[in-house]
């Protein structure tokens, strides 16, 4: 079989890895579990750190604890046999004339190990230094027979080192080999048409010596800004992404604004009533975040607004006065939320106000069948239905609306782009209203939705107690039963979350069906004890989250399921188990079902012996704070936005470069940068922009049409 040649590909830089000189079908298998499938996945594959192997020590030189690099010559080599251990190790001495350390490899293939490591031979070395039976030793070290590649043209020693994220078989010498050959071959290929003036501003390098020098940086390259991922090789390649990233928003967000959409001008005496009939007066972010969106829906063109704020702020009240502005100008509303559990909360929280101030509302979700499926079908498609809530379900095809003026996108961060575009497209150009429980990072929102106005309901109705939390070892479970115990003999009830719903042979996980097992049998035999998950239909979850309500189940077990959404004020405890298998912001979601009504409320973690460091980390944030967006802060720089995302963003650009929480600055650059260059010319129609909107075309993979509702 022939070698295809780059040349073949009308992109060079989307070549297959597997045809990179030195690389391979093996290889590039390898490479392939790092994410790494062409030329381009290559380049941007950054190092994760670097060492510094410019300076090379003596032997005497070498300071134990330290890693540091090294110049010897091989005196002897060979299996040693400790007394202490059966177990085989090779070993080289290497000296200088100020004396000798021994080299260990506890694996490897011997028969390779004697024909590399010859008497006499020169060996660059460097590795950690320590002191075992009063000899300097090092463990595994990475070594460079002189010789091998030639004395002038060291990757591996003699220069600031890069450090890449391994695989099991892809060690660092291989690694290095192909990024070298990588960017030999293809860097002449690297272009970014982002405009010259622009560069002069931000002071950016040449794109292409960018990753020449972050890969292989120059002697003369700061160490201190290579390790925090600031040199000049580092910002080019993170701001040529952040700003294509913020074009496509800018190029949106423009889009939106030139747009026709609805003028709603009602005379607001629906809303007037509603406001009546509630017990109790909005906050003033209530009032004021409704005053934004009231204005947005007047103008004529569409509103793409993000309502964002803790647990228990009250966005769901807003968002139904929102609905009430839409349906006092005959239009109707609907709003979409991940899961039945919480679409049937927010039905049965707005139905009897609907009902109150005259107005249809139904609920649809994928467990309604047959002819009363139909019959919803053929209501909404008349115009019969004022306000339609639903799931996923909502935006199926059959689903037609006479008159969709809003759209509201309920925990929207739960849903991939293009099932929101298609909520969207259900009407002529609607109002779109987005809403999330899970504070979001100023960083993250300029990320993800920097197309979109943002209200904030930063304060929280009257009567909103602070939870108490508290973190327990596994072994504790008793202490944290007889906590639950003393709640439930108070009256009050106690939600437990498990990871899973049934076991897994993979995972070592507490799962809900056989928790609810246990407490109802061994731990409280004297309560009734309930189950619910996303696995169960429509009327089973219902009929649980009502005997709940009621007080009928004393205690709940669930999945994540009870995330958002359900609302028992006399639950007062909850119990999360595996409690570091969760992020913070997801934890934080859960302690909100408590903590609801008056009395004190408690929410204990429970995890295994022998959870990571960061795991710890993550729980102690917690416990410290009840602020969301302290939280979410906390959970972004722990994970990082891949994992506080939860879901991959479908049409929305790779950020392989760059880390949102270190690289805030240089966002904050490309956002001013892009959105300058779009209000200049708003099309990309300037014919010194055309590899502009090619990129930007490219970058976006097609999800600029559909990146307004993200």
């Amino acid at each position: 079989m022939s070698t295809p040649l780059s040349s073949s590909y009308r992109d060079p830089l989307q070549t297959p890895i597997q045809y990179v000189k030195g690389v391979g079908p093996i290889l590039s298998s390898l490479l392939e579990r790092k994410g790494i499938r062409t030329v381009e996945e290559a380049l941007y594959f950054l190092p994760r750190t670097y060492e510094d192997r410019r300076h090379l020590k003596k032997v005497s030189e070498l300071k134990p604890g330290e890693r540091q690099s090294g110049l010897g010559e091989v005196r002897s080599c060979g299996l040693v046999y400790y007394s202490n251990s059966k177990r085989r190790i090779f070993e080289v001495v290497v000296g200088d004339e100020t004396g000798e350390v021994r080299l260990k490899w506890f694996r490897g293939n011997e028969r390779s190990l004697f024909y590399r490591f010859r008497k006499g031979t020169k060996l660059l070395f460097t590795g950690e230094t320590r002191w075992f039976n009063h000899q300097k030793v090092m463990i595994h070290p990475d070594v460079e027979v002189i010789g091998e590649e030639g004395e002038k043209d060291f990757l591996h020693f003699k220069r600031i080192v890069p450090i890449y994220s391994e695989t099991e078989g892809l060690p660092q010498r291989t690694l290095r080999r192909i990024l070298r050959n990588v960017l030999d071959r293809y860097a002449s290929h690297l272009s970014s048409p982002i405009p010259a003036d622009i560069l002069r501003r931000q002071k950016l390098i040449d794109f292409r010596e960018a990753f020449e020098r972050v890969h292989f940086p120059p002697d003369e390259e700061p160490m201190e800004a290579l390790l925090q991922h600031r040199s000049e090789g580092h910002r080019r390649i993170v701001f040529d992404e952040l700003f294509f990233l913020q074009l496509g928003l800018a190029l949106k967000k423009k889009d939106r604004e030139l747009e026709t959409g609805i003028s709603f001008k009602g005379n607001g005496n629906l809303t007037e009533r509603f406001l009546s009939h509630l017990p109790f007066r909005l906050t003033r972010a209530q009032e004021r975040v409704f005053q934004e969106i009231r204005e947005d829906m007047e103008r004529p063109t569409p509103m793409n607004r993000l309502i964002q704020g803790d647990v228990g702020s009250g966005k769901t009240i807003v968002a139904f006065m929102a609905c009430l502005v839409a349906l006092e100008c005959g239009y109707q509303a609907s709003v979409m939320a991940p899961t039945e559990v919480l679409a049937e909360q927010h039905w049965r929280t707005l139905r009897p106000w609907a009902e109150l101030l005259g107005m249809r509302i139904e609920l649809l979700t994928g467990s309604i069948k047959g002819m009363e499926k139909e019959s919803l079908y053929e209501s909404v498609r008349r115009g019969a239905i004022d306000l339609l809530i639903g799931t996923h379900a909502l935006i199926q095809e059959a689903v037609e609306f006479h008159r969709l003026g809003l759209a509201v996108i309920d925990e929207q961060h739960k849903f991939g782009v293009l099932q929101r575009a298609m909520l969207r497209k259900k009407g002529v150009n609607p109002d779109i209203l987005v809403m999330t429980a899970t504070p979001i990072p100023r960083t993250l929102a300029m990320t993800v939705y920097g197309d979109l106005d943002l209200s904030i309901l930063d304060e929280m109705p009257p009567g909103r107690k602070p939870v108490e939390t508290r973190y327990y070892p596994d072994s504790s479970r008793p202490r944290v039963y007889e906590i639950v115990r003393e709640e439930i003999r108070k009256g009050r009830q106690a939600f437990f979350v498990c990871p899973l719903v049934e076991e897994s042979e993979k995972l070592d996980l507490k799962d809900a069906t056989k928790m609810a097992e246990h407490l109802q049998r061994e731990a409280f035999p004297e309560v009734r004890v309930g189950l619910l998950h996303g696995r169960m239909g429509s009327e089973e979850k219902e009929s649980v989250m009502k005997a709940f309500q009621e007080g009928q189940i004393q205690i709940l077990v669930s999945t994540t399921v009870i995330e958002v959404g359900v609302d028992v004020p006399n639950a007062s405890v909850m119990v999360v188990e595996h409690a570091e298998r969760f992020g913070l912001s997801q934890l934080h979601q859960l302690r909100g079902r408590i903590g609801r009504g008056e009395h004190p409320s408690t929410c204990l973690l429970l995890t295994p012996h022998g959870i990571s460091k960061e795991a710890r980390a993550r729980l102690r944030a917690l416990v410290k704070t009840q602020d969301g967006f302290r939280i979410a802060e906390e959970d972004l720089t722990l994970r990082g936005p891949g994992e506080f995302w939860g879901t991959r963003q479908s049409g929305f650009p790779d950020l392989r470069a760059v880390h949102l929480v270190r690289d805030t600055p240089l966002l904050i650059e490309a956002r001013k940068e892009a959105f300058r260059l779009v209000s200049e010319d708003p099309d990309l129609s300037n014919s010194d922009h055309r590899g502009l909107r090619e990129a930007v075309t490219r970058k976006w993979k097609g999800g600029l049409e559909l990146v307004s509702v993200a």
